[in-house]
């Protein structure tokens, strides 16, 4: 135990420096310097935790073994848990009426959504709950008739033996296998949420920021300025600080604003051009317009809406509403804003209209915070719950490997060779690992698409990205378990365990 919680400490603080480092890469922030974490409260909770887990451990197996006779004890190892097969009809009938609650649950989780909080939300959770534990549960009887139907499968190798070693202890796992089942449905679905809304809020980010800036007049259907100019003179020389840049007039959308389907905004065909050509956008021909449009034309949070784009002459008729000056930055662009900025805080400047600056720098600096927490929780929440469930699969089949020692040392005994021994041990590796992941899959892929219903209101979803990354965070984490197991099982069953 002591070992154990040694190991574990070091893996900890290293896993969790990696696990930093892979959320600011996906954060997109590199900071100069970035150094191991150390938190001595958290060791102390930790050893704490774990010595208490241990002690209840200690006092639950002495409690099981002063209970037990010594001629059971002795006798343990060589007796097999009582199987007694069900009738098939009941087993076919479990299976059934666990489809069915699933069924229930995500017709509910479909049509209700992920928002509503309410006693249906929890009859939700049971349903599911209760349909994966029959789901296991029917396995017990299932799956041995179903493979037994089949002659060739049956006794082909050595799958009778695994098949009966799988199936005498369904009835002790299938509850481990469904809070197994469970927790994979958590990781996978945490991860693959927190994945998703990140690349949602940096989409909505870059769609909020086509600029770095975006200075707005306000005043201009009353006044019209000569912004670039007028910035120049006060000390923020465009042509020197900025790469690129455009002024143009967003103007009425007609001369009768109340005229029926009217956005309330028009802007000229050459405006809308020079500024998508600012954002390496196709712009449009003259056949194009007129045309109702959503691109983005500002910096900030408060776009322009739907507006629509008119020919250059038909734009000469309609009243100013606003100017737009747009500019990206040539140098740094953080000391360029901030002479930007103390060129719009002098005295008297907005005597001459009233401005709005929208900034780039501003807008990624107010999402950084519910980026860093969404990337930092999901993927810790994500980790933990996958390191758990993984965990406690693969402490089960070790004990249940070196169980079956015996019986591996008698099926070598009795001319077995070492390679078919092998694949034995991985295909009862196999099935443990694979039957709760591939239901936890099932569950996800609904769950992910309430979940998707929810961040699609708030912007585009990149399913295949959160998909990706979920995949690689399966295949590295529970493909390491699930080997690590396999390689142990395999020891123990010829013999050097």
């Amino acid at each position: 135990g002591l070992l154990a919680l040694a190991a574990g400490l070091g893996l900890g603080i290293l896993l969790s420096h990696v696990l930093g480092l892979f959320t600011i890469a996906m954060f997109s922030a590199y900071p100069a310097e970035l150094g191991l974490i150390l938190s001595v409260p958290a060791i102390g909770k930790t050893a704490v935790y774990f010595g208490v887990i241990f002690l209840v451990v200690m006092a639950c197996t002495g409690f099981s073994v002063s209970r037990a006779r010594l001629i059971d004890l002795m006798q343990g190892g060589r007796k097999n848990e009582e199987m007694k097969e069900r009738p098939l009809w009941r087993s076919v009938l479990t299976f059934l009426l666990g489809v069915g609650l699933l069924l229930a649950a995500y017709a509910m989780l479909l049509t209700r959504g992920l928002l509503r909080i309410d006693p249906l939300f929890f009859l939700m959770l049971a349903l599911g709950t209760a349909g994966t534990l029959l789901f296991f549960r029917s396995l017990s009887g299932f799956l041995l008739r179903l493979v037994k139907g089949r002659k060739r499968l049956y006794y082909k190798g050595l799958n009778l033996f695994v098949l009966r070693q799988f199936n005498s202890r369904i009835h002790t796992t299938y509850v481990s296998m469904t809070v197994i089942c469970l927790l994979l449905l958590l990781a996978i679905g945490v991860t693959a949420c927190s994945v998703g809304l990140n690349h949602t809020i940096e989409a909505n980010t870059d769609a909020s920021a086509p600029y770095d800036f975006t200075l707005q007049n306000y005043s201009g259907d009353v006044r019209e300025v000569d912004i670039p100019a007028l910035l120049t003179a006060n000390g923020f020389d465009t042509s020197r600080e900025l790469r690129s840049s455009y002024l143009c007039s967003l103007r009425y959308g007609t001369p009768r604003p109340e005229e029926a389907g009217d956005p309330g905004t028009a802007l000229a065909l050459s405006d809308y051009n020079a500024l998508m050509a600012l954002q390496g956008r196709e712009g449009l021909t003259e056949e194009e317009v007129p045309c109702l449009r959503e691109d983005p034309l500002v910096t900030g949070f408060s776009g322009i809406g739907t507006y629509r784009v008119v020919s250059d002459q038909e734009a000469q008729g309609l009243p100013v509403r606003r100017q737009l000056f747009v500019g990206n930055y040539a140098g740094d662009a953080q000391a360029a804003e901030a002479r930007l900025e103390a060129v719009l805080a002098q005295p008297g400047f907005f005597e001459s209209g009233s401005y709005n600056l929208g900034s780039r720098l501003q807008i990624y600096l107010e999402n950084m915070g519910t980026k860093l927490l969404v990337l930092f929780m999901g993927l810790y929440l994500g980790l933990v719950f996958l390191l758990t469930a993984a965990a406690v699969l693969a402490l089960q089949q070790l004990s249940q490997a070196a169980d079956d020692q015996p019986r591996y040392q008698l099926l070598s005994r009795l001319g077995a060779p070492e390679g078919m021994r092998d694949r034995a041990v991985f295909t009862q590796v196999f099935l443990a690992f694979a039957l709760p992941l591939a239901l936890a899959v099932v569950h996800a892929a609904v769950g992910m698409t309430a979940a998707n219903a929810v961040i699609a209101q708030v912007g585009r979803v990149d399913a295949a990205a959160s998909s990706a990354v979920t995949a690689a965070f399966l295949l590295v984490i529970y493909g390491a378990y699930f080997l690590a197991t396999y390689l142990g099982s395999r020891r123990m069953a010829r013999g050097r365990g």
